[in-house]
């Protein structure tokens, strides 16, 4: 007789406020320095001066929606659609590069343009695509993960497709992102350290060909060893970006008069380089908070990763939790001169309607698997993912108790 199985489901309660409190708190800071930082070009371009943070208020307002939603409908929902919204992921990401579909910006064509709708970023969407769907894959697949052929080899055929249609744009900085997160989620799961450390050096061997085959990219890289060494030119962004947190001190200039930011000085001012204009209008304090405001939406995201009552809840919230916190630290690291310039924007900070809209959306699952969550002493659920003897979540860390048996409720 076949045995039922019964879905890992707890009583839902509030969501995690804290985090909600962050990520808002991040998206206020958006919008008052998305304003600040494009009001006078806006003038002078458009003769508005809400010409950037307008639309940038609409879509906050489609990904609150968004986020809204997303946190009031069972995440569980999401494995009934991996499979369409990856293979979705990977269509419009081949679109993208297609001539005169794709729209070039900055030497990448990033950008897709569809009739009247607004121009969006594929490889946004295909972030949260992919987290989803291996997710689910590797929830699926249980301990088989730590094999080569049942494990590795199938997570490559996965995760490479989506990685190498983002580097061919070129979006290294996106790609990137990508690939941590998969990578930090095939390990959660229980990958082969082995078989990873492989992969390393053939992954920095891959990066090093790409960056070697095309000219935009080395430039980059030669602007980040020696800006100084063309001020005017490949290094302008970084020496202007520094010079706009130099100038803002401790406490900053005050709200709207960062010079950089208003004159030509400052490329991207409200986009990729939306934090150099944080530091000098709010100073070293004001980098501070925003800083703060991330780690704590890492700390609670890995806090709903471990108290999630299955596999797949504890594997996506890892997952969106390192894809965001990864973003965050690169365009931060481009602006500090710790990495070559990428293009990528700051989560809920940045201008940028995809980045923001998928954002706030995945956001809302995090706080969605929160409703379920439970302290780790109080893990009592069976995971259908991991089978009858081993019922835990997989999720590696010290100190986790074996599963207790699942109360009937009956007497």
């Amino acid at each position: 007789m076949k045995k039922s199985v019964d879905l890992v489901r707890r009583e839902r309660h509030a969501p995690d406020y804290v985090l909600l409190i962050a990520v808002a708190g991040l998206l206020a800071v958006g919008i008052l320095m998305v304003y600040s930082s494009s009001a006078i070009r806006g003038y002078v371009h458009d003769s508005d001066t809400y010409a950037y943070v307008g639309p940038q208020a609409l879509w906050a307002a489609l990904g609150a929606i968004a986020l809204a939603v997303g946190s009031r409908v069972d995440y569980r929902y999401l494995r009934l659609f991996s499979v369409p919204l990856y293979v979705v992921a990977i269509a419009l990401l081949v679109l993208v590069l297609l001539p005169g579909v794709g729209r070039v910006v900055g030497g990448s064509a990033r950008w897709l343009a569809l009739g009247p709708l607004p121009p969006v970023h594929p490889a946004e969407f295909a972030k949260l695509a992919l987290v989803i769907y291996l997710a689910h894959w590797l929830a699926s697949r249980g301990t088989r993960v730590r094999g080569f052929w049942r494990g590795t080899v199938p997570f490559l055929a996965i995760s490479l497709p989506v990685i190498l249609l983002i580097v061919r744009e070129p979006d290294l900085g996106t790609s990137g992102v990508v690939t941590i997160a998969a990578f930090a989620m095939f390990f959660i799961a229980g990958a082969n350290l082995y078989h990873l450390f492989v992969l390393v050096p053939a992954g920095v061997a891959a990066l090093a060909v790409v960056i070697s085959a095309n000219a935009y990219q080395r430039a980059r890289i030669v602007g980040f060893l020696d800006p100084w060494s063309d001020a005017q030119g490949i290094g302008f962004h970084t020496i202007q970006g520094l010079l706009a947190l130099g100038l803002g001190g401790i406490f900053g200039t005050g709200l709207g008069s960062s010079v950089q930011a208003s004159g030509p000085y400052l490329p991207n001012a409200w986009n990729d380089f939306i934090f150099a204009v944080i530091g000098q209008e709010f100073g070293l304090l004001g980098g501070i908070v925003v800083i703060g405001l991330f780690l704590t939406v890492a700390y609670r995201g890995l806090r709903i990763a471990l108290g999630a009552p299955e596999t797949f809840g504890g594997l996506l919230a890892a997952g969106i939790t390192t894809w965001l916190m990864a973003q965050a630290f690169i365009n931060i690291g481009v602006v500090v001169a710790l990495l070559p310039i990428t293009g990528i924007t700051l989560p809920f900070v940045s201008a940028g309607g995809s980045s923001l809209m998928v954002s706030l959306a995945a956001v809302g699952i995090l706080l969605s698997i929160s409703r379920e969550t439970a302290p780790q002493r109080e893990w009592i659920d069976a995971d259908p993912d991991r089978g009858r003897r081993d019922g835990r979540a997989h999720l590696p860390g010290p100190g986790r108790r074996p599963v207790a048996p699942r109360a009937s409720g009956r007497a």
